[in-house]
């Protein structure tokens, strides 16, 4: 479990769903015994005696909130722990576009287990250092390169994602270049995939399919910020 700094101090760890019962259970002995506990739709906060607080971020909310619809309630830690635990355990089908110029990779999960997927990759030449008239030759080759390949990933997403609409999905996400995303976001076929858009953003290396198998570890886990306890 790797921690990374937050603005405006603490830092973040990212937390599986099989992990977080024990990780939660840690929190209360590190920090001196049961914390108290408030739940958003968005975000449970969970303090300790010693004033170590964990901020956890709910992913595919709105989380069901212990207590009166739709206030922020106080609800005893168990239960707002049991709350979050059971809401990011499901098996919820979502769809997943990984982009890079040149490559790309689409999937359907549930839970963790990869449903349908496709993986490609188009040659997209490097930048030329060459100068005159070469240069500009080379410049409208790669583009044209580049054109083709935001296509393939297009038709990609098209044909494999698509048909998961009509058993429904829980969420959209997408990851690799935002920019290459972003062309993307024009294709009318995918308005109805980016209508269900939801975080995070995946950061990946080339897309493969080694690397959408394991993007689940990501986009499912809790992402929560740790802020230690005042120095007495």
């Amino acid at each position: 479990m790797s921690a990374r700094p937050a603005a405006g101090g603490g830092r973040w760890v990212s937390i599986p769903p099989s992990r977080l019962p024990r990780w939660l259970d840690n929190f209360a002995a590190r920090h001196g015994g049961p914390p108290s506990a408030e739940s958003h739709s968005d975000l449970v906060v969970f303090t300790a005696p010693d004033g170590a607080v964990a901020e956890c971020h709910v992913p595919f909310g709105p989380l069901a909130v212990p207590g009166e619809a739709g206030e922020a309630s106080p609800p005893p830690p168990d239960a707002a722990a049991s709350a979050l635990i059971a809401h990011v355990s499901r098996d919820r089908r979502v769809a997943i576009l990984l982009v890079r110029l040149g490559g790309h990779a689409a999937g359907v999960f549930e839970g963790d287990r990869l449903l349908a997927s496709k993986v490609g990759s188009r040659l997209v030449h490097g930048r030329s250092a060459a100068g005159g008239w070469s240069q500009h030759r080379f410049a409208r080759r790669r583009e044209k390169q580049a054109y083709e390949a935001m296509g393939a990933a297009a038709d990609v997403a098209a044909r494999v994602l698509l048909p998961a609409l009509d058993q429904g999905l829980d969420g959209f996400i997408v990851g690799g270049d935002k920019k290459a995303i972003d062309e993307l976001r024009a294709d009318r076929r995918l308005a109805p995939l980016f209508a269900l858009e939801t975080g995070p953003f995946l950061s990946v290396p080339d897309p493969r399919l080694a690397v959408l198998e394991k993007t689940p570890e990501e986009f499912r886990a809790v992402r929560i910020r740790i802020v230690d306890p005042p120095e007495v």
